[in-house]
């Protein structure tokens, strides 16, 4: 059974720092592209972060560069990404991503990726 499994979201205060760890199976995380994307109620999906399989390059959406950084554990099968320097835009449910036909990311972050799990919020205050 292919699954996704997100935990580590919360409330944290504007500044703040989350860990946020997607636990997949039925599939190897590091065969695919794999990353996160985030929506707030009445929005389309945003593109996060993502991490090329085939040779390891990492992206990010400009509204996070320079705050979270994409990682992973593959003999846990598991993605991460660290959140830092969070601010009130950054509340949204957060979901993990893969893309089983490729190994390349999306220029956009989330397109033609599917998410199975039930994601989780992260909710910043001021």
């Amino acid at each position: 059974e292919v699954q996704l499994v997100e935990s580590g979201g919360g409330l944290v205060q504007a500044g703040g720092s989350l860990r946020l760890s997607c636990a997949a199976s039925g599939f190897t995380l590091n065969d695919y592209a794999v990353g996160w994307f985030r929506q707030a109620p009445g929005k389309e999906r945003e593109g996060v972060s993502c991490r090329s399989s085939s040779d390891g390059s990492t992206y990010y959406a400009d509204s996070v560069k320079g705050r979270f950084t994409i990682s992973s554990d593959n003999a846990k099968n598991t993605v991460y990404l660290q959140m830092n320097s969070l601010k009130p835009e950054d509340t949204a449910v957060y979901y993990c991503e893969a893309d089983l036909y490729g190994s390349t990311c999306p220029h956009d972050l989330v397109s033609g990726m599917d998410s199975w799990g039930k994601g989780i919020l992260v909710t910043v205050s001021s």
